[in-house]
């Protein structure tokens, strides 16, 4: 171990502009503002929901787009219509509504945070924002921050990560590729919306500390990074008061600590009283699926007798005409039927499912796939199909919609069907790969027997395994659906050279792992996952995926083993609102330390740590240099092929008490034996603590550590730094 010591020069600046530089611009809103009639003040408000089958049924306004949402134009103050879509992997499918006219699919959200690319994550962002433009959307539900505390939650493959960092630069530069297109994005779920099991009346307890130091952290810096014009705020409570009705959540953190400038929607149906106004909500989501349209005539009526809601109320329309302006919806005004260049998208979801998949096992180097490969015998995962996707209202489709559509259980958006995307089927691409000189089979995997006996044929067995998760309820738990552990323990026996490819939104149990030659976590692969996935199996790509989610040995490894709720609700009913149920989930337990923290804490042995990924290559990384508001490593490519890594830098010890938490990462790119010196920035937040209202740095030693993932570390550096404490907002 090497020590060196260094004065408060580490102390690294935080970013995010401040209030002044935020607010520029705000004189149209006010300006705006001051000139609405009081009918006009209760107009951005509320939004509706235009979908045929919601609760407005065909009574869909003239300009509205079918999709989640919209807001009435006020055309005598200049003021644009906002056309609402769900968007966090692409522009929705909304069931349908908009007939057979699709979307390009990106990969799942843990997809996206496995590339580790800050980059390419934004670039798949200016991509949906592309889209959603010329379908006549200028407002967007992207920005999934809430991190993945259970891999088992119905949402996980929505989300990106289990680390605050990690989420809150990616989801950052999601956003702010979204917006790049002059239409806002929102970011979500504002906050601990973890769970799908008790969402609409769950309380989650949970400390300030813990809360500033976990998931809040993730916000705050996707904020300061994308910039959101809107944040959505979540169905569930929080230390009491629904997210949505948060005093502490909406006033104090977002608007008053963070100096967020623009405005706060709720999601839908989650308002429960027109006080949310009092405690900083701005909008109500489509009023008609609450009880009251409580934003429009009650708060109407409020403002005109109590003069704290008239200001309440100027506050609300100044919010969301300053979001209008600020991300350029006046002066670049949304018009459907734009065109889009759909070759030129699914070349970037392409991308993204490249450099997303994680190669997990690869024993006796069985891929990529050798040229000496005469026979390939595919089973099991619906690969004749197409690829798999999550469920709920992030559902997209390209044109035409699901190529197979399998009943889920239950009815309706979010407890329907599991379904595939009508793209290049993984055996379709697998065989144009292989070409005509291979053999290459197909069995379903429904009988156990026949994929067998196509197994003892072939060369190499590929078996494809899928687990869905959707919007509305969680999985009970980490096993693959339908017998599937079976069937790929069966088919291993059968041939030592069985590589199983998953498509998972989350982590998942292996007990068959030990008897099979290859694993690639391939997650929701998106429009031309078939294509990716082939490409990683023959070596035309060498993968670089890296685990945004720690892999469980067992769910007793959990600090929750139960999902809480799960032995008292009924699965398909667990999401959706129950009026008079009640329910408290506990973040005592694992506060702050979420994922590999938490794993760190107690000492487990995950199946697959956080940031664990193989490749066909090999890399060497020195021991890191701290320089102020960075540090250094230099990495070398020290096998034979190109490929790339991610430098990871954890903290593992401070003022003598043993930690893991990631304090920075870059990607990089490498040729066979070249070497490069990297530089990776560092956030001093997430070295800190939070007490009684700021940030602090205990006095002490601090050692750092590069790791191949959050278990291989290398060589620490290790400084001294005196005691330090700053602000919220410095």
């Amino acid at each position: 171990m090497i020590r060196e010591t260094v004065g408060a020069a580490l102390l690294l600046a935080t970013t995010g502009a401040s209030a002044a530089a935020d607010r520029r611009g705000d004189d149209w809103p006010r300006a705006t503002e001051a000139a609405m009639t009081d009918a006009e003040r209760v107009v951005l408000t509320s939004s509706m929901m235009p979908l045929p089958d919601g609760p407005l049924g065909d009574q869909i306004p003239e300009g509205a787009v079918k999709g989640a949402g919209y807001v009435a134009p006020i055309p005598r103050l200049g003021i644009p219509a906002l056309t609402i879509s769900d968007a966090s992997l692409g522009v929705s499918w909304a069931l349908g509504a908009r007939g057979s006219q699709g979307a390009t699919p990106l990969p799942s959200g843990t997809a996206m945070a496995a590339t580790w690319n800050a980059v390419l994550v934004r670039k798949a962002g200016a991509m949906i924002g592309a889209e959603a433009r010329a379908k006549g959307f200028n407002v967007l539900l992207a920005g999934g921050i809430n991190l993945i505390r259970d891999p088992r939650g119905g949402r996980s493959f929505e989300y990106l990560s289990e680390d605050p960092l990690l989420s809150g630069v990616l989801g950052g530069e999601a956003i702010a590729g979204v917006q790049s297109n002059a239409i806002m994005s929102t970011v979500k779920h504002f906050a601990f919306n973890n769970q799908e099991t008790g969402r609409h009346f769950a309380n989650v307890r949970i400390s300030e500390a813990a809360a500033r130091e976990s998931e809040l952290l993730a916000f705050q810096i996707a904020i300061e990074r994308g910039k959101p014009g809107a944040v959505m705020c979540a169905y569930n409570r929080v230390n009491g008061p629904y997210a949505c009705g948060s005093d502490w959540l909406l006033n104090t953190v977002l608007k008053q600590d963070w100096k967020y400038p623009g405005f706060v929607m709720s999601d839908w149906n989650a308002v429960h009283s027109v006080e949310y106004a009092m405690h900083g909500l701005d909008q109500q989501s489509a009023g008609e699926l609450d009880a009251q349209r409580y934003f429009q005539t009650p708060l109407q009526q409020a403002a005109a007798r109590d003069a704290a809601y008239r200001a309440r109320l100027a506050d609300m329309n100044r919010r969301v005409l300053y979001a209008i302006d600020a991300n350029g919806l006046r002066s670049r005004p949304v018009r459907p039927g734009g065109s889009i260049d759909k070759a030129a998208n699914a070349a970037i979801a392409e991308e993204v499912e490249r450099q997303a998949i994680v190669l997990l096992r690869n024993r006796g180097h069985v891929l990529p796939l050798a040229s000496k490969v005469a026979s390939i015998a595919v089973i099991g995962g619906y690969a004749d199909v197409g690829v798999l996707s999550g469920g709920g209202s992030s559902q997209v489709h390209v044109d035409g919609g699901p190529a197979a559509a399998l009943p889920g259980g239950g009815k309706g958006l979010f407890n329907g069907y599991e379904q595939y995307q009508r793209v290049t089927p993984p055996l379709a691409a697998i065989r144009s790969r292989a070409g005509e000189k291979v053999s290459v089979t197909f069995r379903t995997g429904a009988y156990v027997g026949q994929a067998v006996a196509a197994a003892r044929k072939a060369d190499v067995a590929i078996v494809f395994a899928n687990q869905w998760q959707t919007e509305g309820f969680d999985q009970p738990d980490l096993s693959l659906p339908r017998g599937q552990d079976a069937l790929i323990d069966a088919v291993a026996a059968a041939n030592p050279n069985t590589i199983v490819v998953l498509q998972t939104g989350s982590a998942v149990a292996m007990p068959w792992l030990d008897r099979t030659a290859a694993v690639i976590e391939a997650w929701y692969p998106g429009a031309r996952g078939g294509e990716a996935i082939a490409a990683v199996l023959f070596g035309d790509v060498n993968p670089s995926g890296r685990l945004p989610v720690t892999f469980p040995a067992d769910t007793a490894q959990l600090a929750r083993p139960l999902i809480d709720g799960s032995d008292t609700l009924e699965p398909l009913d667990a999401g959706k609102p129950q009026p008079g149920k009640s329910m408290t989930i506990d973040y005592s337990v694992d506060g702050a330390d979420v994922g590999y923290r938490w794993f760190a804490r107690m000492g487990h042995k995950p199946l697959f740590p956080f940031g664990f990924g193989l490749s066909y290559t090999g890399f060497s990384t020195s021991r890191p240099v701290v320089r102020n508001e960075t540090a250094e490593v230099t990495v070398r490519n020290t096998g034979s092929r190109s490929g790339a890594t991610v430098v990871q830098l954890y903290l593992i010890r401070r003022a003598g008490v043993p930690m893991r938490r990631l304090i920075g990462f870059q990607r990089v790119d490498l040729k066979p034996d070249e070497q490069r010196r990297v530089v990776v920035p560092l956030d001093r937040r997430v070295m800190a603590d939070w007490r009684q209202g700021a940030w602090h740095l205990p006095a002490g030693r601090y050692e750092i550590a590069a790791g191949d993932n959050a278990e291989a570390l290398g060589d620490r550096y290790t400084l001294d730094l005196p005691a330090r404490s700053w602000s919220v907002g410095h």
